[in-house]
């Protein structure tokens, strides 16, 4: 029988973090990206937790856990405190980590705090640095996300609810596909569904702080330092993070593997949830 519970925790900054535990076994940690959700991982969760305790959380101003009271904390280092505060809170020192597109800014940021807790990493379609330029294949992402930043600043309640509207319509939803972030023709497309719900709900004012502190990451020099078995893995087709980042992020890290999502998009692991699960455990079960 799987056992699964739900928790909450007060982070350093009195930030209440949301957690959820199914499993037993060594912990895994899996940590999805920005504006995203937990339901990106429920095929893992579901696969891994037979034999894992499988741990999945929201990150600070998404979901079910709190907004801190000090923008100042809506950065990827109080992430990675409170992934540190997270073990402790379950009683762990060391557990596996997943981390996907954002969640691998999250964990390189963690591993420069506390590399003793890593006993290894997974990145899913992760980059370490600046991610903006360049994606689509274009380069008006980053001065959009500025126009879109000195508009909020000015008229916030309008915006507000013009990101409301538009991000949960099947049109958006479809769109997302259609750039790369989805494989339309793979991922269920419930799972779009709630995603852009999800995303909807988010507050700009979480998520502008994040999307600066994301731009002006430079994990690389934290990439070379780590030592623990690491998988890479990218999607073929993904034009969000297109597989140059996580080439960088293989040459980066010495001695981790790097595996290709033939028709992979940005979310392989909703994708291709078989080959995404098999060759994590593949990974997993390679190391001693």
């Amino acid at each position: 029988m799987i056992d699964a519970f739900t928790g909450k925790f007060k982070s350093f900054d009195g930030t209440e973090i949301y957690y959820e535990s199914r499993g037993h076994g060594e912990p895994i940690v899996f940590v999805y990206g920005i504006a995203c959700l937990m339901n990106h991982w429920h095929h893992q969760v579901s696969f891994f937790s037979k034999n894992y305790q499988v741990i999945t959380f929201d990150l600070r101003g998404h979901h079910k856990s709190g907004v801190p009271r000090d923008s100042e904390n809506l950065k990827l280092q109080s992430i990675a405190r409170d992934i540190s505060i997270l073990l402790r809170e379950l009683g762990l020192s060391q557990a596996h980590f997943v981390g996907h597109s954002f969640g691998a800014q999250v964990l390189l940021s963690a591993y420069d705090q506390a590399p003793s807790i890593f006993k290894s990493i997974t990145f899913i379609n992760g980059f370490a640095k600046n991610p903006l330029k360049g994606m689509f294949g274009l380069d008006i992402v980053e001065p959009f996300f500025h126009v879109v930043k000195n508009v909020y600043s000015k008229f916030p309640e309008i915006l507000s609810e013009l990101w409301r509207v538009s991000t949960d319509n099947p049109l958006s939803q479809i769109g997302a596909g259609l750039v790369g972030g989805f494989n339309l023709s793979r991922t269920e497309f419930k799972d779009i569904e709630i995603y852009a719900r999800g995303v909807s709900h988010l507050s700009l004012s979480v998520l502008i702080p994040y999307f600066e502190d994301m731009m002006s990451f430079q994990g690389d020099f934290v990439a070379e330092k780590i030592s623990c078995p690491t998988l890479i893995l990218s999607g073929d087709k993904d034009n969000v993070t297109p597989k140059k980042f996580q080439t960088e992020l293989h040459e980066k890290i010495k001695g981790s593997q790097f595996v290709v999502v033939p028709y992979g998009s940005h979310c392989t692991q909703l994708d291709f949830p078989d080959y995404t699960n098999l060759k994590i455990n593949a990974f997993l079960q390679g190391i001693k």
